[in-house]
């Protein structure tokens, strides 16, 4: 079955992560840093393709609370946590350089107006930060590798939330709640962009609540394989994954309710890629179109139940469940 997108009606709202220590600022202003030792919130290591991203573990940390000391934290060429306290309100995509973990400070850190841009880049966290009405993208990952996008909320993004493309690869994305998206995850930007992306765009989507995301849950091209564990799918409009040009999806352990199309192969002019689905849950939902092979996962991992994802999904993802 293949679907275009679809119109909509959107609805909305851990065990995975790790307290650990890091350097912190002493103070709220705009921009601190603080040689005492704290504990502080910062990423569990990630589970699958994103494995070993460390972000700005073992550098500093500066806290900011406005746009100006955001950028020159996160456009730093040190290694470097950037604690983010309060609304940052952005009106252009802004580049975050390589060895840095942005997160936000409990259900304060918030991003507005536009969004992140991982462009050639290496080792990035961005974690608990709620993302609202980019005029781009929430978070574009392009020729980038080792990135983990961790218990975000991200809704109201002109395109996409979650866009990760041109040669990108080893990336988990874990634990995030996105709603008020019709174009949600693409992974793979182009038909046309074959030579640069085969055998990248590995990516692990792990945990996350795709809460009334139409369309793009992810929409796939070249990766394989591309691995869709145990995530939640609730009130989809028009479809949740497709597999397309060339690419290994193995879609395992999710829950899908009220989602008439989970999963399909091929979208749009977008020819068939391959489709395993494995031990999913689904409820009040379609079958799926599944066909073709895909790579074997090289990472060890234990899937959870499908039918216990909606309850340790619902609890854990999003921000400030960390």
């Amino acid at each position: 079955m293949r679907r275009t997108s679809a119109r909509f009606t959107l609805t909305g709202a851990a065990a995975a992560s790790a307290v650990a220590l890091a350097v912190i600022g002493a103070n709220t202003a705009s921009s601190s840093t603080s040689s005492q030792l704290e504990p502080a919130v910062a990423a569990a290591a990630p589970i699958g393709f994103g494995a070993g991203t460390t972000g700005g573990a073992g550098g500093s940390t500066v806290t900011v609370t406005t746009a100006a000391a955001f950028k020159t934290a996160v456009q730093s060429s040190t290694t470097q946590t950037v604690r983010v306290n309060g609304t940052i309100a952005l009106t252009e995509m802004t580049k975050v350089a390589s060895n840095k973990t942005v997160v936000g400070v409990g259900t304060a850190g918030k991003i507005t107006g536009s969004g992140l841009n991982i462009a050639s880049v290496s080792n990035v966290i961005i974690q608990n930060l709620t993302f609202s009405g980019s005029n781009d993208d929430a978070i574009n990952v392009q020729y980038s590798t080792k990135v983990h996008i961790d218990h975000n909320d991200i809704s109201g993004a002109y395109d996409g939330a979650v866009d990760i493309k041109r040669a990108s690869t080893n990336i988990t994305v874990s634990w995030n709640r996105t709603h008020g998206q019709d174009k949600n995850m693409l992974l793979g930007h182009s038909d046309d962009n074959s030579s640069e992306d085969t055998g990248k765009l590995k990516v692990t989507y792990d945990h996350n609540w795709f809460d009334g995301t139409n369309q793009r849950n992810p929409r796939v091209r070249f990766g394989n394989p591309v691995h869709v564990l145990n995530n939640y799918f609730s009130n989809v409009g028009s479809y949740g994954v497709a597999s397309t040009e060339n690419a290994g999806v193995l879609v395992e352990g999710n829950y899908f309710e009220n989602t008439d199309d989970p999963y399909h192969l091929g979208e749009g002019d977008s020819s068939a890629g391959s489709l395993v689905a494995k031990n999913n849950h689904s409820v009040n939902s379609g079958s799926g179109q599944a066909g073709g092979s895909v790579a074997s996962i090289p990472y060890s991992y234990t899937a959870q139940s499908a039918s216990t994802v909606k309850a340790t999904v619902t609890a854990g993802a999003g921000v400030g469940k960390i």
